[in-house]
């Protein structure tokens, strides 16, 4: 046996550090006792500055779907008007739990692979002043898309629309600090950017979205936001804690802040360059070739490979786990995450195996220097130099 281990490169779950695995083997506590309380509070002003708010993040022991569910049913009422930016599978989500809301859904369509337009949001609010809510991802998982979401809070706050942010898959690995650039709710979950287990999402507020909350009936049990926030202030949840997810988020709230943010993008940014220069140079098609993510890449695969197939052989051949394509892009797409606890000989080893994969599976790829390439892009985008350097979209 030549390997031993597999490296974890798909958009979520992702790698775990031995520091949170040591976290969450710790001894269980309780959750309605000091310790978890004390522990619970450093987290919230931790979660704040991850966030960028001066409000409350809330954690709530769940998916990421789960934290959709509840922003939808706490934010707007059954009859309200929304418009949702669909551009891949998890805009589509947006879609399905707002109809199951009750709530009347416009469609704003955006071709998978491309960025929303802002004045094309813009335009729909001004069609309809009615609409309550825009729902968006800020990194579309399935297509690889970063949409422009700071463009869009400058046209949303100047409405009465709420702007509603999937951030599962950019959190703690792009920048959004949700009260400078005037995001009403960001939620994210555990298992991308935060370097956890699956089980914990985290959803935050702005103060004109918390008087929709708290003058709205969620109609569910489980999900009551003001309830949640008032329990917090105390240091609890409202319902049993994560215990483990909570201790551990603390460790790895730790990691990501002890250099600072901007080193945590820096290294991110960093990663994204490697690999779209590394996929560039091996002859491969960027799914999303000017609104990228900045934790995964998508490329499409050359006519008559199976990326279905490509997926497998990187596995059982070379220890990679990659992500393939969803929908109708299924078998067309590889999906090649580099979040959080993810550096670059792990994006290397991700490549070399896509690679040698392609190949295995009947494809070709000419390229002899593209992990040089690779390297390269990582280098200048690390050194700040024009061009590749870091974008200033964080202020």
């Amino acid at each position: 046996m030549l390997l031993n281990k597999v490296r974890l490169l798909t958009p979520g779950p992702t790698p775990l550090p031995e520091r949170v695995r040591l976290a969450l083997a710790k001894d269980m506590i309780h959750h309605r006792k000091r310790a978890f309380m004390d522990t619970m509070m450093q987290v919230q002003e931790r979660l704040r500055i991850l966030f960028g708010t001066a409000d409350t993040v809330l954690p709530l022991s769940c998916s990421g779907t789960g934290a959709m569910t509840a922003a939808v049913h706490s934010l707007f009422t059954p009859g309200q008007r929304v418009l949702v930016v669909e551009g891949g599978k998890f805009g589509q989500r947006w879609h399905e739990i707002a109809s199951q809301r009750g709530l009347e859904v416009t469609s704003l369509a955006v071709p998978w692979g491309k960025g929303v337009e802002p004045q094309a949001v813009a335009d729909a609010l001004k069609a309809d002043p009615s609409i309550k809510g825009v729902l968006i991802q800020y990194s579309e998982t399935s297509t690889g898309v970063l949409h422009p979401v700071r463009e869009v809070a400058s046209i949303t706050r100047e409405s009465n629309a709420l702007l509603v942010v999937d951030g599962i898959s950019a959190v703690g690995l792009a920048p959004c600090p949700m009260d400078a650039w005037g995001i009403d709710c960001l939620l994210t979950g555990s298992q991308k950017g935060l370097m956890l287990p699956p089980g914990l999402a985290l959803l935050a507020l702005s103060p004109r979205a918390w008087k929709s909350a708290e003058a709205n009936d969620s109609g569910c049990f489980y999900f009551n936001l003001p309830a949640e926030k008032a329990k917090l202030a105390k240091g609890q949840t409202l319902f049993t804690s994560a215990v483990n997810l909570i201790i551990g988020l603390n460790e790895s709230l730790d990691m990501l802040l002890e250099n600072g943010l901007e080193a945590v993008y820096a290294k991110q940014w960093a990663l994204t360059m490697l690999n779209r220069a590394g996929l560039s140079a091996m002859g491969l098609t960027l799914f999303a070739p000017e609104h990228f993510a900045w934790g995964i890449t998508s490329v499409l695969l050359p006519a008559g490979v199976d990326g279905t197939e490509v997926v497998r052989i990187a596995m059982e051949t070379y220890g990679v786990c990659l992500a393939g394509g969803q929908d109708h892009l299924k078998g067309r797409l590889v999906r090649v995450g580099h979040m959080g606890w993810v550096d670059w000989a792990d994006a290397l080893a991700g490549l070399y195996a896509l690679n040698r994969s392609i190949i295995a599976a009947g494809g070709h790829c000419g390229s002899r220097d593209y992990m040089e390439t690779a390297m390269a892009a990582y280098r200048m985008a690390l050194s700040g130099k024009p061009g590749q350097a870091l974008p200033l979209i964080h202020s």
